[in-house]
């Protein structure tokens, strides 16, 4: 079965160059019909989150935006080869300043219906070492299956429950399993050790899984036959009050949401993109990076507030 790249290495710089600018046009209006030209998937979910909060703050408190590009010459192109009727994607190692090495992972899908390439996810990366993608001999990566593969220590579905672990217990019961330590896994395992501090005896902060509608996943293979695996995932955190008579004030950041209500308990839901290596044999996998964006807060307000409401 002939496999062919999924578009040329020019036509990709191309992309990632139309990325750039409309993404600019759109963030400087905040115009969510334009950015989705450009966006899909979790990104555009995390971008859109990005305007709301905007526009729940004082016009003085809003920074004025700046305009910034990708390096696409400098661009670390991870172009797959594709049967036909494959969707079509690419990923990309990409730095927003020009002469830097990269330092977020980005995928970029083919959206048929609209004719049109759009990014759905990026991760900052902890390290400027990329992973060790497999190319053949003119440049082109190969790609392997993120879900049910039993060739690889672990598929997306796993490292998304590992993830959400992380997060919720600390790692107990997958988390530190799946994973072996790295930056991005011990700032997870941190924030959830942290949340069991943050209010004293005053209140509880707990985080959970969380339905996810980005169940997309992409994978390409490495030198040492294992997979760079890109996914996604969602969770929540749940800030409660200890007793009655207690609030909980909302930050300025959440006013979108919360509107300055003090409220008994609030529940904020991120969107995260994720990326990890995994290894062939029965190894743990390295969690390379995570980007989260917060897309919603609700909760109770409080007694006295809603009676004067």
């Amino acid at each position: 079965m002939k496999l062919a790249p999924a578009l040329s290495t020019a036509q990709a710089r191309d992309v990632i160059t139309r990325y750039s600018k409309i993404n600019n046009e759109a963030n400087a209006d905040r115009d969510r019909r334009l950015l989705d030209t450009v966006e899909d998937g979790p990104l555009y979910a995390m971008s859109v989150s990005d305007y709301t909060e905007a526009e729940g703050l004082p016009a003085k408190d809003r920074k004025p935006y700046e305009a910034w590009s990708y390096d696409v010459v400098g661009a670390k192109l991870y172009i797959p080869r594709l049967a036909d009727g494959q969707e079509r994607w690419f990923a990309a190692a990409l730095s927003s300043e020009k002469g830097k090495a990269p330092s977020r992972l980005a995928v970029f899908t083919e959206r048929p219906q609209h004719k049109r390439w759009e990014m759905v996810s990026v991760v900052d990366l902890d390290s400027q070492k990329l992973p060790d993608v497999a190319l053949d001999r003119e440049g082109y990566a190969t790609t392997v299956a993120a879900n049910d593969n039993k060739q690889l220590a672990a598929d997306a579905d796993l490292l998304r429950t590992a993830v959400l672990d992380n997060f919720a217990t600390g790692g107990t019961n997958t988390g530190t399993k799946v994973f072996e330590p790295t930056k991005a896994s011990k700032r997870q395992l941190k924030v959830h050790s942290d949340a069991a501090t943050r209010f004293g005896d005053k209140g509880t902060s707990v985080f959970d899984g969380a339905d996810n509608r980005f169940t997309d996943a992409y994978a390409l293979k490495t030198a040492d036959g294992g997979a760079l695996v890109l996914f996604s995932h969602t969770h929540t955190q749940t800030d409660a009050v200890a007793h009655s008579g207690l609030q909980i004030n909302p930050g300025k950041g959440d006013r979108a949401w919360l509107h300055d209500v003090p409220r008994t308990s609030i529940t904020y839901t991120f969107v995260c993109n994720d990326a990890a290596t995994v290894p062939a044999k029965a190894e743990p996998s390295r969690l390379i990076g995570y980007t989260c964006a917060r897309t919603d807060a609700s909760g109770p307000p409080v007694a006295s507030w809603s009676h004067r409401a």
